[in-house]
């Protein structure tokens, strides 16, 4: 074990972190963990259930049962909001400090060509002072040094930026609440939503929320709405210790130990504390306009039903097997179950307790895309710890790209993951599952990083739809693309379903 100082075990203690888990972390830095295994990307019917194979009965009898479940109350929305806007607005930035022309930059040009297709774009020429298209490398720099450091929106939380404009213009946050407030309403009219927040930003979202609250429960679609909104931080107990080029545990310019987020696995305590029965989680910048979220509110439904029949079906498994004396037919059902449905390899010879600890686990359903080339994971068949094929959902960065066949299988992926999952979070006793339990320790993700102007070497805990849900239940279910609408960078605002479909 590392010998930490006693100044750097008080540092640690501090912020919830043992010494023992401060070594494990410099254990794992040191001796990375192996890239996952891959086997074959899931494709339709390996995998994936497409939703074209669905009767047309379907989707009707599913809408209603996710309709009776938000009715129900306990329907819960979950988004992941702690993310700056620093990425977004790289590629202006990048130009911004290039010398010459600004516009030379692809993204650059691309901006100043459609500035006003932007929903900042009024204010931006506003207190830019420049009221048509730039026309020189000065008013081009004056435009971007306005938006980059006077607006600062590059320094904001995505969630706070402005991403649409109609009758008014809308950030990221208050288009998820829109979402989030017609899928989630009770009978009663109470919408629940979580998000985890920034810790310095706080209170920036929670006068967000007060401006915008009487607009979202009076609209139409919404109307007798309440909004009940929850907002969380990432623990300091999640960060996690980075090492330096000669291997020794990174420390800030005061010599204290340089902790860093350790990543949206961090999440995963978030996710277990926001109390939710069914769990819509969605990504803070995956968001269409208002007007345009009837196709993304019946896909939801849809999911939320398939998991609430889903579940009714895990729970009678397991609630027959655990009877005081199961019959072997029942035995046999659940063991079958548990086998053709998420691919838990139980053997013939098994008895409750295993076929129970096959099936009494968190469920998610995930809705995937057809893969046109967005960043992000996919759903893969892998081999699991004991060598058996799981069905998971795979990050880049666990792969190893330098083995021509793994590489192969990656690139090979038909479909995306768009962060679109809907999770069953407690058990068959309505006991919450302890979802720690569940976590793949393996799939830590270690990267390299900038810090104080030097390379570190990085620990990331394992994604949140990632190692961190490994041990899960998983369905995937094929949805269509115009559900998924991602904004990576501030040009992405500029595609079509971002626009609005008929300006005031």
């Amino acid at each position: 074990m590392h010998e930490f100082t006693p100044a750097d075990i008080a540092q640690l203690t501090a912020v919830g972190i043992s010494p023992e888990a401060a070594a494990a972390q410099l254990a794992q830095l040191s001796n990375p963990p192996p890239p996952i295994l891959l086997v074959r990307p899931a494709t339709i019917g390996d995998g994936i259930e497409p939703f074209t194979s669905w009767t047309p009965q379907t989707p009707d009898a599913l809408i209603a049962e996710g309709v009776a479940a938000a009715d129900a109350g306990r329907v819960l929305k979950f988004v992941p909001a702690s993310g700056a806007a620093t990425r977004m607005f790289k590629p202006l930035h990048d130009a911004l400090q290039t010398p010459g022309l600004p516009s030379h930059s692809p993204a650059a040009a691309e901006f100043f060509e459609q500035l006003d297709d932007l929903p900042f774009a009024d204010q931006l020429r506003q207190r830019a002072g420049v009221a048509g298209a730039p026309t020189s490398e000065s008013e081009e720099r004056m435009i971007l040094r306005t938006l980059l450091v006077d607006m600062g929106l590059a320094a904001l939380p995505k969630a706070l930026v402005p991403f649409h404009r109609g009758d008014r213009v809308r950030t990221a946050f208050e288009e998820q609440l829109h979402e989030g407030a017609r899928y989630t309403r009770d009978a009663h009219g109470v919408t629940r939503l979580h998000f985890t927040v920034p810790g310095d930003a706080r209170a920036a979202f929670e006068a967000a929320l007060r401006e915008v609250r009487p607009l979202v429960e009076v609209e139409s679609v919404q109307r007798h709405a309440r909004l009940s909104v929850q907002f969380s931080v990432q623990s300091p107990s999640t960060d996690t210790l980075a090492l330096d080029a000669d291997g020794t545990p990174s420390r800030a310019t005061d010599g204290s130990l340089l902790l860093r987020p350790s990543g949206h696995g961090a999440l995963l305590g978030n996710l277990q504390e926001c109390g939710g029965d069914l769990v819509v989680v969605k990504n803070i910048d995956n968001i269409l306009p208002s007007e345009h979220h009837d196709e993304v509110v019946r896909w939801k439904h849809l999911l939320i039903g398939y998991l609430a029949r889903l579940q009714v079906d895990v729970f009678s498994h397991l609630h027959a097997i655990t009877a005081a004396s199961p019959t072997p037919a029942a035995l046999e059902a659940a063991r079958d179950f548990a086998n053709t449905r998420f691919a838990r390899s139980v053997p013939p010879d098994a008895g409750p307790d295993q076929i129970t600890a096959a099936l009494n686990r968190p469920l998610r359903v995930c809705g995937v895309v057809r893969n046109e080339g967005e960043p992000g994971g996919a759903p893969f068949w892998v081999y699991d710890a004991d060598g058996r094929e799981s069905l998971q959902i795979v990050e880049l960065a666990q792969v190893d790209l330098d083995d021509a066949s793994q590489a192969h299988i990656f690139h090979a992926a038909t479909h995306f993951n768009p962060v679109d999952l809907v999770c069953s979070l407690r058990d068959f006793r309505g006991v919450p599952f302890d979802l720690a339990q569940f976590v793949d320790p393996g799939a830590a993700f270690v990267t390299q990083k900038a810090a104080d102007g030097r390379a570190v070497t990085a620990l990331e805990r394992p994604g949140l739809w990632n190692g961190s849900m490994a041990g899960w239940n998983t369905i995937c279910v094929e949805v269509p693309a115009s559900t998924f609408a991602p904004v990576k960078t501030v040009c992405d605002l500029l595609r079509p379903q971002h626009q609005p479909t008929v300006l005031p």
